[in-house]
């Protein structure tokens, strides 16, 4: 089995779930599974309300975006279209999709499990969160 990455971009502008499930139609696939990571109004770690995130990526980010699509496929028949956004994003707007499409739907929840659990530790991506009253908080690798 080999695997299939349509997408694993690292973009400046707004990215949206219709994208990336056309991006992994296929006729072979009897599954697709998505994720959208939102950037919600809250945090564990904020003394108040959050009303913005800006995300900083390493220039190699997307390179690495990729080989953790990769790595997450291992010997399936993922086909995978991944993005994550830079840039200062507001509530509500999508930081990560992701999209998987496979013959089974175990390997297309698995797949997509996996990949967005590696973009989390490993993807050279921070983010700074930015609360109401000012206050801003980094958040490293895992954060």
């Amino acid at each position: 089995m080999s695997t299939d990455i349509r997408i694993a971009r690292i973009s400046g502008t707004p990215i949206a779930l219709p994208a990336h499930t056309d991006a992994v139609d296929d006729r072979r696939a009897g599954a697709v599974t998505t994720f959208v990571g939102t950037v919600r109004d809250h945090d564990p770690d904020a003394a108040g309300e959050v009303v913005a995130l800006e995300y900083t990526a390493h220039p190699d980010a997307e390179a690495t975006l990729r080989t953790l699509a990769e790595r997450a496929a291992g010997d399936t028949d993922a086909i995978i279209a991944v993005s994550h956004r830079v840039g200062r994003l507001g509530i509500g707007e999508a930081a990560v999709v992701i999209a998987v499409a496979a013959a089974h739907r175990d390997a297309a929840f698995t797949v997509c499990r996996a990949l967005i659990e590696l973009i989390k530790t490993d993807l050279p991506v921070w983010k700074r969160q930015v609360e109401a009253d000012g206050t801003t908080a980094w958040k490293g690798l895992g954060g």
